[in-house]
């Protein structure tokens, strides 16, 4: 019962904070590209007045920041373990991660490698007996596998490029998940 509570108070948490006042479509702080992917902390998980949802990430070498537009319950998804909650059974991520351990399958890293037509993409990269494997993936399933995972997320430079030319105004404040 206490950890639906948390769940649901995880759900309703405020705090937004100046760095995401007023995001609507992807905020991006600039600086100078260096090339290749860079890892990227995934600083948390938002909602604004409307219902929309995204996840913030920021490049760990230059602190450019992205914030890519999410559905609820890929929100959820991710805001559950970087609040370390845990749920009453486990979620469709939970089971997946079970799954890769009994299959002694590894996640290694999630690459988030574009952005094309207003659309996120990711690379799950693996390892099966010993032996890699890349699989496409949407940036928010391959975010939230990850962070369970314990495994480090990159993304490509072109990604915060691209994100800094979309269009978009400011929303008012939003709340964070």
């Amino acid at each position: 019962m206490v950890k639906l509570r948390r769940l649901g108070g995880l759900v309703l948490m405020l705090g937004l904070g100046v760095a995401l006042s007023g995001a609507r479509t992807p905020i991006v702080t600039t600086a100078p590209p260096v090339g290749g992917p860079q890892e990227v902390s995934v600083i948390g998980v938002f909602s604004d007045p409307h219902g929309q949802h995204g996840v913030m990430i920021e490049g760990k070498r230059d602190k450019r920041r992205v914030l890519m537009l999410v559905g609820a319950a890929e929100a959820t998804a991710i805001a559950v373990p970087l609040e370390h909650v845990t749920p009453p059974r486990p979620l469709t991520h939970d089971l997946f991660l079970t799954l890769f351990g009994r299959l002694k399958v590894g996640v290694d890293r999630v690459v988030i490698t574009d952005l094309r037509n207003n659309t996120y993409y990711a690379a799950l990269h693996l390892t099966v007996d010993g032996a890699p494997m890349e699989l496409d993936a949407r940036p928010s399933d391959a975010i939230a596998l990850a962070i369970r995972a314990k495994a480090p997320v990159f993304a490509e430079d072109r990604v915060f490029e691209k994100a800094d030319r979309l269009p978009g105004g400011p929303a008012g404040p939003g709340e964070r998940i």
